[in-house]
């Protein structure tokens, strides 16, 4: 069964409603908070005495409004919207349960400026719930992020100066189409005019961008999520080639995108790509496919899916010992 809304949510939900229309009927605000237009006259008088002027207005029209020139915080939550957001940023950032966070700083500001009983639930959840970090996820500046959000937004060219993965610094003018969060990391999906190409960089990597006057314009029907997925799969170091005996229609069911790319080869398809990673590929990806395949290439893939089978057949000549003779 739902949980019956608390009477603090009651009164927020109203002042909600109230803030949406200049003038609410009576029976309309009832019957959007669930009551009878009896407790709804109990929670404009709560609301009144908390300070927030809320006028009656008669005749056929009639109904509440708020007074005139009434200053009220811009953001009221709900008890379950407040909960909410602090699940999703723990979800997201374990850090932001402990002071000294940037985001958690925030979070902390958020919940104090909430009403008492809301904002006492807030505060409790973030003491008392534990968020395990996820290894892969970066926090990337804010500031870096939200100049390339502009970028994107105005459809203006940027100078990156970007650190590669060995920390080497380079400069880089790009089209900033998209950014996109993914599993924990923030990336930027752009096109790089030094590499002529599509290119994703990890937004945690961008040390510096510039805005120039050059306006660009994004590939049409570009969907940021999918391109992003399909580029993360290319312009590795070690090639990647595995057919498989399945149809390719069950094969896309299973391949994640950033695996390769997916052709049809006779009765079953072929996967080509390329990694940094020979043993995570063979040994978090391919290890899980639920139908036969043979890795064709590279020899770093093979080479890696061979010390896999290796310690997979170790492990099946273990014998226990042999129980002691009783007789």
């Amino acid at each position: 069964m739902p949980t019956e809304p608390s009477p603090t949510a009651r009164v927020l939900r109203a002042l909600e409603i109230l803030q949406s229309r200049a003038v609410v009927p009576a029976a309309e605000l009832a019957s959007r908070l669930g009551v009878t237009p009896r407790a709804t006259r109990r929670y404009v008088e709560i609301l009144r005495e908390a300070g927030i002027p809320v006028d009656s207005v008669r005749g056929p029209h009639g109904g509440y409004r708020l007074g005139r020139r009434t200053r009220l915080p811009p953001v009221v939550f709900t008890e379950a919207e407040a909960l909410g957001l602090v699940m999703a940023v723990l979800d997201g950032r374990p850090a932001a349960a402990t002071a000294g966070d940037l985001v958690g700083d925030a979070l902390g500001k958020v919940i104090r400026a909430l009403p008492e009983g809301v904002g006492r639930e807030a505060a409790a959840l973030r003491e008392h719930a534990a968020a395990a970090p996820d290894r892969y996820a970066t926090s990337p500046d804010p500031l870096i992020t939200s100049t390339l959000v502009g970028a994107v937004a105005d459809r203006v060219r940027v100078m990156l100066t970007y650190r590669g993965e060995r920390g080497e610094p380079w400069v880089s003018e790009v089209d900033p189409w998209a950014v996109v969060a993914r599993h924990g990391r923030w990336y930027l999906l752009c096109h790089s005019h030094r590499a002529e190409a599509t290119r994703t960089y990890r937004i945690d990597r961008v040390r510096a961008v510039e805005r120039t006057a050059r306006a660009f314009t994004p590939p049409e029907g570009l969907d940021p999520v999918v391109a992003l997925e399909e580029n993360l799969g290319t312009g590795w170091q070690f090639t990647t080639r595995v057919s498989f005996d399945a149809p390719i229609e069950r094969v896309r069911q299973w391949a994640r995108p950033p695996m390769g790319r997916l052709e049809p080869d006779g009765a079953g398809c072929v996967l080509v790509g390329s990694t940094r990673n020979p043993a995570m590929y063979a040994q978090e990806w391919l290890a899980t496919a639920p139908f036969g395949f043979r890795v064709e290439g590279g020899p770093e893939l093979r080479a890696a899916m061979a010390e896999l089978a290796a310690r997979c057949a170790a492990a099946l000549t273990w014998a226990a010992p042999a129980e002691p003779d009783k007789s």
